[in-house]
């Protein structure tokens, strides 16, 4: 049997015998046969020309005998077919054979003339024709080139063959047996080998198959051990695995998932997934492949309910990944979370409560209150959010505990709940701030009424561990959706409303509107103004001359605040204190004004007359850190200023802290050499009692009691001369000085210097002012004195 590349190697053979083997010969014999003609032509013309040569004299001597012996010579040649010989007129002297012989295409005729040399020259004495044949190619050779030519032909089959029988046995056979080894490894499944060794490339290619055979023969076995030791780890791994196939069918399930789910693997291979999932279930099964895994995208996951053998369901947590053979087959691990989802739904529940009072917390209020809002537009109702914050609770945990403050707080939420519907929603939002739901048609008359309610009932005192302590509400009312979009806005809008009735005085009810917008934007448009005055150092420490009522000079200077906006000009230093101290940067900003103002003492005792005056600088509540007397005395060390013209002013407010750093940090100050100041006195509740608790040296008189002199009605006038005595008697007992403040009229001054009063500060001396303007009214006027009264 002819196998094709022995059949194509027997094609190139013929195909180059035909190419070029074959053309060769034919030009070989086209070549050979001219040449053969060509050398018998030759050969005749020659012989005529001699017998043309000798037949001249007898032709001259009319030697007829001589003529015909020549002619038959002629014919004797081997080439030539007939013979004639004519005279000069045209006469037949001998022709041979007798009679001539027509002349066809096979033969043609070859003429010379005949001449003798007589005595009178050359003359022609006649012609000579022949007849000879035209022969064919093969004709033309003689026996020796046609033994050549068989030698050159059996030299070629020679070469054709061998190349055939060489081909035979170095090529088709060893590729028949390389053939033979595949096919037989591809019926019986084994790896055969090829049986040729050769030092030749089909030698190496034997050997390459056979190593290849060997080596795959070997990886066959590894890779079965490699399925034994996997199908054995997936069935033995104490996880629950299983495959689908791309019908979404269980091809393979893991041993451990057979023991968890109580079925027999015979029950599930082949079956749909979804048969073990709740109806309620399969879409969001079928949609698994959109909720992917954070760190890896190939990696779906699901949480379900799965039926198990005995019909009971267990919660599972379902991981699946894609195999890389396009999506045919996944692998799947299903894990047990049922008692994990029961914990979750536990600590949901007690992330969303307050552990104290069992009411929900900020994160479950807020996600009540989406809902609410939810139900609100579903049903066209409205909804009323209540934000309370205790009044004095701080207070309480301060002076009695945060186990007392824990009991008020329980034993408000009793309180409120007594005022509330069965449907409304109560949180504690975090300290002692509350927030409450209302939902009803007419919600802001409710919510009103039910806020009247719970101040009321929270004005009573508690009986709290033997004491009655006493806590006031403020509450805040907003109302969606007239006062609010959105859940956020409604909590952020009570939250504002509650705290306008803060600064309104507290204990009561507020319901949000419009202003208190614009009062939000304004405090925020403070807040920024504070925090680029201090990025921009634009604040600055006033000066305003503080006088002795007795001969007008000036005893010292008080620091005022000031903050001068580029686009605003002086903004309300009250305003600004009281927004620095709720967002804590009261702190940076007392350290600025306190550097300057130091530094503006130190340029002002420059002056001749002014070596001993006073610098009273006020000081918030939250400014009482202790650290303070250390950044004081550095500033005094630094611009060389005693400690002794130092003077702290403090309010009622930080002596009501009771405070034991703020004790200490006052009494650090005045054993380091600075004298205090009681600010607004008489305008407290006990400020009497202080002056003997706290080391006070100076006492100002509140402003108020000054423009009382001046009162229109003559019993006012009356009443504040001799409250303005008795403090000035009591101070003196206790040794302070006294300062009257808010002078601003002569009749002012004069009466306070006839009550005794010390000194004294107003408009009536000079207004507060920048450091240059001071500097150029004390160099003006090195007394300072302003005009005698009369």
């Amino acid at each position: 049997m002819m196998h094709s590349v022995e059949n194509r190697f027997i094609a190139i053979i013929c195909g180059a015998m035909f190419v070029f083997v074959a053309p060769l010969l034919a030009l070989f014999f086209t070549i050979s046969s001219e040449r053969v003609a060509r050398e018998r032509l030759q050969n005749i013309e020659l012989l005529m020309e001699a017998s043309g040569e000798a037949l001249g004299k007898p032709i001259w001597d009319f030697d007829q005998q001589g003529i015909d012996r020549i002619a038959r010579s002629l014919m004797n040649a081997t080439e030539i077919r007939a013979v004639t010989v004519r005279d000069a007129g045209g006469n037949i002297l001998a022709q041979l054979p007798v009679g001539g012989i027509a002349g066809t295409t096979a033969s043609r005729s070859l003429k010379t003339a005949i001449a003798f040399d007589s005595i009178d020259g050359v003359k022609e004495v006649g012609a000579l024709e022949v007849v000879v044949p035209n022969p064919g190619i093969l004709s033309r050779f003689s026996k020796d080139e046609w033994t050549v030519l068989a030698i050159l032909l059996f030299a070629v089959t020679i070469v054709f063959a061998a190349a055939f029988v060489g081909n035979r046995f170095t090529v088709i056979r060893p590729l028949m047996r390389l053939t033979a080894a595949i096919e037989a490894t591809r019926r019986l499944g084994s790896r055969h080998r090829v049986d040729w060794t050769s030092d030749d490339e089909m030698g190496a290619l034997a050997a390459n198959f056979n190593e290849m055979q060997d080596r795959l023969e070997r990886e066959e076995t590894e890779l079965k051990i490699a399925h034994d030791r996997a199908t054995e780890i997936y069935n033995l791994t104490p996880a629950m695995l299983f495959s689908l196939d791309a019908a979404n069918r269980l091809s393979a399930v893991s041993d451990y998932w057979l023991l968890a789910t109580g079925y027999a693997r015979e029950e599930v291979i082949g079956r749909n997934f979804t048969d073990f999932i709740d109806p309620l279930w399969h879409e969001a099964y079928r949609l698994r492949a959109k909720t992917t895994a954070i760190d890896n995208d190939n990696i779906s996951e699901v949480t379900l309910p799965f039926r198990k053998a005995d019909g009971e369901f267990m919660t599972v947590l379902i991981l699946e990944t894609e195999t890389t053979h396009g999506g045919e087959l996944s692998l799947s691990v299903m894990t047990d979370v049922t008692a994990l989802k029961q914990a979750e739904s536990r600590n949901h529940a007690q992330a969303i409560t307050d552990h104290l009072t069992g009411l929900l917390n900020r994160q479950g209020f807020e996600s009540a209150l989406d809902d609410a809002i939810r139900n609100a537009d579903a049903c066209g109702m409205q909804l009323a959010c209540l934000f309370i914050d205790l009044d004095r609770f701080k207070w309480i945990n301060d002076n009695f505990g945060h186990a007392a403050g824990d009991a008020v707080l329980r034993r408000t939420v009793e309180l409120i709940r007594t005022t509330l519907g069965a449907d409304d929603v109560m949180s504690r939002l975090g300290g002692d701030e509350f927030a409450i739901l209302v939902a009803a048609t007419d919600v802001a008359a409710l919510a009103s009424e039910i806020g009247e309610r719970i101040v009321a009932a929270l004005r009573e005192p508690m009986p709290i561990a033997g004491n009655e302590l006493s806590v006031s509400a403020s509450v805040g009312v907003s109302v969606y959706p007239t006062h609010a979009a959105n859940a956020s806005d409604l909590l952020l809008n009570a939250d504002m409303a509650m705290y306008a009735r803060k600064r309104d005085g507290k204990n009561g009810l507020r319901i949000f509107d419009a202003s208190m917008l614009d009062t939000a934007r304004e405090r925020h448009e403070i807040e920024q103004c504070i925090e680029a005055g201090l990025k921009e150092d634009r604040f600055e420490a006033w000066l305003q001359p503080i006088v002795g009522l007795g001969d007008g000079q000036i005893v010292g200077f008080e620091a005022l605040m000031r903050l001068d906006h580029p686009e605003k000009g002086l903004m309300p230093p009250g305003r600004i204190i009281g927004i620095a101290e709720e967002t804590g940067t009261i702190g940076r900003i007392g350290d600025r004004v306190l550097d300057k103002a130091i530094r503006h003492l130190a340029a002002i005792s420059k002056l001749d007359g002014t070596q001993y005056t006073y610098l009273a600088i006020n000081f918030s509540p939250l400014q009482f850190e202790l650290s303070l007397p250390h950044k004081l005395a550095a500033l005094l060390l630094k611009h060389h200023i005693s400690p002794q013209r130092i003077v702290i002013e403090i309010t009622e407010a930080v002596l009501m802290l009771d405070n034991p750093e703020v004790h200490a940090v006052l009494k650090q100050l005045n054993e380091f050499g600075c004298r205090i100041a009681l600010d607004d006195f008489g305008t407290g509740y006990s400020s009497l009692s202080y002056l003997n608790r706290f080391p006070v040296d100076i006492v100002k008189v509140d402003q108020s009691f000054t423009r009382s002199l001046s009162s229109g009605t003559a019993d006012v006038r009356r009443k504040s001369r001799m409250l303005i005595k008795g403090i000035r008697t009591i101070s003196h007992q206790m040794g302070c000085t006294v300062v009257a403040e808010g002078i601003e009229t002569k009749e002012q001054w004069q009466l306070l210097r006839k009550l005794g009063v010390d000194n004294g500060q107003g408009y009536l001396f000079s207004r507060p002012m920048p450091i240059d303007g001071m500097l150029a009214l004390l160099e003006n006027d090195s007394e300072a004195k302003a005009a005698n009264p009369a």
